[in-house]
């Protein structure tokens, strides 16, 4: 069986999965999945993951395996994306599970509501702008030492938070504020295959 991916386009979450997939040369079926219609709801899509999201993966052994960052690091177990060195590792780790929770639920969000549902940036909650700022500028200030976020390679780290970070100007980010991560975002966009 090959590897399927059930994901929307539209998901910084789901593309992370599948830039990971590409990058590492895995073959995979993808199946869009449209969050907006409701097609992660379906009895069909419930019966395989049933927390009802998407990204989601059948493995090629039938198993089914969600949440982005962990299927990220299933697929990349034992190559270069993953450092060798434990230090570098948990730096990763570190940023996998900041990207989770602080700047996903803003930079995302704040994307969302403005693009997809239409909602004016001035009428979102101030404290999501503003982490979502905050969130940028972390970035930043990490992106002006090493041209990746674990030093000098690219590693899941940077997948992962390239995914949203490329696209924040949907929810009205001025990236051209930091020009660290609008570098960087161009070096992965580059090396991801993704202009």
């Amino acid at each position: 069986m090959t590897l399927r991916i059930y994901g929307d386009s539209i998901s910084g979450n789901c593309l992370k999965v599948k830039w990971t997939a590409e990058r590492l040369h895995l073959p995979f079926d993808w199946i869009e999945t449209s969050v907006l219609k409701a097609e992660t709801r379906t009895a069909e899509f419930m019966s395989l993951n049933p927390a009802g999201q998407v990204p989601m993966v059948i493995l090629e052994d039938g198993r089914p395996l969600a949440q982005s960052n962990a299927i990220m690091l299933h697929l990349a177990e034992g190559s270069v994306l993953i450092p060798a060195d434990a230090y570098e590792r948990a730096r990763m780790f570190e940023w996998l599970f900041w990207e989770q929770y602080s700047h996903e639920p803003y930079v995302a969000v704040v994307r969302f509501q403005v693009a997809y549902l239409g909602k004016a940036r001035d009428s979102l909650e101030t404290k999501l702008i503003e982490r979502g700022e905050a969130a940028l500028a972390r970035l930043e200030t990490q992106l002006k030492q090493t041209p990746f976020l674990v030093g000098e390679r690219l590693t899941l780290a940077d997948i992962a938070l390239v995914a949203y970070t490329r696209v924040a100007h949907e929810g009205g980010f001025d990236l051209s504020q930091y020009p660290a991560v609008k570098a960087w975002v161009g070096r992965m966009e580059t090396a991801l295959g993704i202009i």
